[in-house]
């Protein structure tokens, strides 16, 4: 029964040991992104910024690292094909797209939300 798992187990800590150390840049970009629309929308009047606004901001960053988590749905999967070295190959630009794809979602989420206040 060890055997038969043993492939499954080193798909899940190689694909773990790509995408978590990249979670960290993930969630820093998307960080700065709404630090930046904060920052834009304060140096007017003030920040318009309720509890309800918080609360969302937090299931937002929270959704997003769910989000993140749709990686593994194409890692083990790929890891364990005839496909795995090409794989290997092509995640980064994977990670790429997914990093541009969520700082846009982030951008336009944060230019709805992040608004001076009036």
């Amino acid at each position: 029964m060890t055997t038969a798992l043993n492939p499954l187990r080193q798909a899940l800590t190689e694909g773990m040991r790509f995408w978590e150390p990249r979670r960290i840049v993930y969630n820093l970009v998307l960080a700065a992104v709404v630090f930046a629309h904060a920052a834009l929308a304060f140096t007017g009047p003030g920040l318009d910024v309720t509890i309800d606004t918080c609360l969302l901001l937090f299931l937002l960053c929270v959704l997003a690292n769910v989000a993140y988590c749709a990686a593994y749905l194409l890692e083990i999967p790929a890891q364990l094909s005839g496909f795995q070295q090409e794989w290997l190959k092509v995640r980064p630009f994977i990670f790429g797209i997914g990093l541009l794809f969520a700082a846009i979602l982030a951008h336009y989420f944060s230019a709805g939300l992040l608004r001076p206040a009036q």
